[in-house]
């Protein structure tokens, strides 16, 4: 449950980092200046839309403290950095998109699934690339030469 005196003070925190007094801050998150009032006198709780709204509009407020008061306001710099993705290069002489005998099941799979890329659609349309994402974070793109 949301402790309203304990958001309204992160809130106004949020307020105070980006200079911002309420009439400003409501119109860059585009809700009406007596909602910000209202939250901020402890009068209303924010909707789901209005956490939402603030946190689409401000990159350094996370979701968890601005809820409960755990986590960093502003967000740390080590996490807002993304780590670039390299694609994988294909390698020379190497056919992705044939029906190979593969040792690895996964990449067994992924030629099943390439098999007909070659193929026109019932619509006449030829697939140009797949990328499929795995869920320790890697992912493998193929695309149709």
């Amino acid at each position: 449950m949301i402790n309203n005196v304990d958001f309204s003070k992160r809130l106004q925190k949020v307020m105070d980092y980006y200079g911002e007094n309420a009439s400003s801050f409501a119109e860059k998150i585009g809700v009406q200046r007596s909602s910000i009032s209202h939250i901020l006198s402890g009068r209303n709780k924010p909707s789901l839309e209005f956490v939402l709204k603030v946190l689409s509009s401000f990159e350094e407020v996370e979701l968890y403290w601005l809820m409960n008061g755990k986590g960093e306001f502003p967000k740390s710099e080590t996490k807002n950095k993304q780590t670039p993705i390299t694609p994988i290069s294909k390698n020379e002489g190497q056919d992705l998109f044939s029906n190979s005998k593969n040792e690895n099941p996964v990449e067994t799979k992924n030629s099943d699934l390439l098999q007909n890329l070659n193929q026109k659609s019932s619509n006449g349309k030829i697939i140009e690339r797949i990328v499929i994402f795995y869920s320790d974070g890697s992912f493998s793109n193929f695309e149709n030469s």
